[in-house]
């Protein structure tokens, strides 16, 4: 954008400059009118169009702390877990998955009808259903999901191999998150390896696999039919 704004007060500071005696001032004037016009225009554009993208980073950004606040809350709940009655963890638990379920309903009222806001926050949509549906139940994944953080994701799976083998991660963990990643990282649209996939096929759960009956692709134009296929499906339950 900077270098169209300068590229336009060149040519006005350009077109200001005095009628040489070959070039008559009125033809000089209309000249400068003419294109004061089109560069004007042409400027509000820019400005309208940044403005938008500002706006759109802006609520990104507020959305993503919203979600981010409330997965540190399933984080802290899982961590005192032990700390709580059963009654007490499932009451907390719940009251948190309704506050997911109505962050995402305003989400979907938010981007209905702006395929820009689609694209932003397809897959922040995307993980906080997999929550809801509890597909997926480890915060940090379902955080970085919604980020798409395909990187993060995998560096994390990494971790997890190494405290598996060293003994400081249990076995059923280990496969819930590993699912979890997996799952995620198709969705971004990463390829995986055949022992990924297999992995995948021998161990996923009915949620995750109602999950993954949702448009695998964040680029497909159907994602949005497809979430609002795997919600109805969801409530027949």
């Amino acid at each position: 954008m900077g270098l169209h704004v300068l590229d336009f007060q060149a040519q006005i500071c350009l077109l200001l400059q005095p009628a040489s005696p070959l070039q008559p001032g009125g033809y000089h004037h209309l000249y400068f009118l003419h294109h004061w016009c089109i560069y004007s225009a042409f400027y509000e554009k820019i400005k309208m169009a940044s403005r938008g993208k500002t706006e759109t980073s802006k609520l990104k950004q507020n959305l993503e702390e919203q979600l981010d606040r409330l997965m540190q809350q399933l984080q802290d709940l899982e961590e005192c877990r032990e700390e709580l009655e059963t009654d007490e963890y499932e009451e907390t638990k719940k009251e948190t998955l309704e506050q997911l379920s109505e962050f995402n309903d305003s989400l979907k009222k938010i981007m209905s009808g702006n395929m820009t806001l689609v694209d932003e926050l397809s897959g922040m949509q995307l993980a906080i259903q997999a929550a809801i549906s509890q597909a997926f139940k480890t915060p940090e994944v379902i955080r970085l999901f919604a980020k798409k953080q395909p990187g993060q994701l995998r560096t994390r799976l990494a971790e997890m191999d190494r405290d598996l083998m060293v003994g400081k991660l249990e076995r059923d963990i280990y496969t819930q998150q590993k699912l979890e990643i997996l799952t995620a990282l198709r969705k971004l649209g990463e390829k995986l390896t055949s022992d990924d996939e297999a992995f995948l096929s021998t161990n996923a759960g009915a949620a995750l696999s109602q999950f993954e009956k949702v448009s695998t692709d964040l680029g497909s134009g159907d994602k949005v039919l497809a979430l609002a296929s795997f919600e109805v499906e969801k409530a027949k339950k």
